[in-house]
């Protein structure tokens, strides 16, 4: 028995298709992809422009539902599930992570992290996540007085303190420099090993696949590759 079969599934993606309509044409972002998902592991998501990365992202997120298949959390389906059982379902146990940090400007790094631990069921202190991403002494910050990789790591922060299942993380060092970048990705991997969180990642950056417990190819909306890394090396060691 593997280890993955060992773990707890926390995700399955079953038959999922997406198709958009624009104008009278038909443009297909997911064909019949299929999936699990298990607890605690860090997944990277491979692909190019338009492979459906964030198609499949939006849709593990509740942000978005399948053209046809199944989406099913901890057992539980959510593709019949109302947009009010789906805004609870974001709100409890998933965290976001974007390319553009989407912090509001006139609010502190912790203000920003506390309108999430303000609604959240069980989060940890706004604090306890500033100082997570390590940033206890730039938490009266503004925005505009932090780096990007700084900024990106208040995000990360915002959205851990809820305590979420899922890390959803689109392209998170997208809008960085190299060095920056790394920095970001040490973050999440800590989060990861350290609170367990279900993490993927969605990135075009080939070598931060080495940072991975699995790595999943997309290519026009299928599913090319789903591999496991004989081991996991630090976000430290990349390089590209």
């Amino acid at each position: 028995m593997s280890s993955q079969d060992e773990r707890a599934r926390v995700l399955q993606v079953e038959d999922v298709s997406k198709t958009y309509l624009m104008g009278e044409v038909s443009v297909s972002a997911l064909n019949h992809v299929s999936l699990d998902f298990y607890s605690g592991e860090l997944v990277v998501l491979l692909g190019a422009s338009g492979s459906g990365k964030s198609t499949l992202l939006n849709i593990i997120g509740g942000l978005d539902i399948p053209t046809s298949g199944r989406l099913s959390f901890r057992g539980t389906e959510l593709t019949t599930a109302t947009e009010a059982e789906l805004t609870a379902f974001r709100r409890r146990s998933i965290g976001f992570v974007f390319q553009f940090y989407n912090l509001i400007s006139s609010l502190t790094a912790l203000e920003n992290v506390q309108l999430v631990t303000d609604i959240a069921v069980n989060p940890m202190p706004a604090e306890e996540a500033i100082r997570l991403v390590g940033l206890g002494d730039r938490m009266n910050h503004f925005p505009a007085q932090l780096s990007g990789g700084e900024q990106q790591r208040v995000a990360i922060a915002r959205a851990v303190a809820k305590r979420p299942e899922l890390l959803l993380c689109d392209e998170p060092t997208g809008a960085l420099d190299y060095r920056t970048g790394k920095l970001v990705l040490e973050v999440i991997e800590q989060v990861n090993r350290e609170l367990g969180t279900t993490t993927l990642v969605i990135t075009h950056n080939v070598s931060i696949s080495g940072m991975a417990d699995r790595i999943i190819t997309l290519r026009s909306g299928e599913v090319a590759e789903d591999r496991r890394n004989a081991s996991r090396i630090s976000p430290s060691e990349l390089s590209w």
